[in-house]
């Protein structure tokens, strides 16, 4: 029982690690995001699709589904090569104040 809740912790404690390290890739572009319907978003204003397999990452670094999605979040994000949504991360307040690099 012991080495139940050993290993327990240990997974919790890298759970809450690995939520923390996150990578958005500079290349990313910035705007603010709410769902519409379904599997289409509003990015700036612009509807658009989210792609088959798309990523959406709460603050924390966790999956979400786009329903769950707040409104008008502030976001980074990347476009396939379709022009779909690919890959979606919502900034924390932090994130949010550093200027954009571009």
């Amino acid at each position: 029982m012991k080495n139940l809740a050993v290993g327990l912790l240990v997974f919790a404690c890298a759970g809450a690690a690995l939520a923390q390290l996150r990578h958005i890739p500079a290349e990313a572009k910035r705007g603010e995001i709410r769902h519409v319907q379904g599997m289409a978003v509003e990015i700036n204003g612009r509807q658009q699709r989210l792609a088959p397999g798309a990523q959406i990452r709460d603050a924390s670094n966790f999956v979400m589904v786009p329903a769950a999605l707040p409104a008008d979040a502030v976001i980074k994000y990347l476009l396939d090569a379709n022009g779909m949504v690919r890959r979606v991360w919502i900034l924390t307040p932090q994130e949010a104040a550093q200027p954009d690099t571009k």
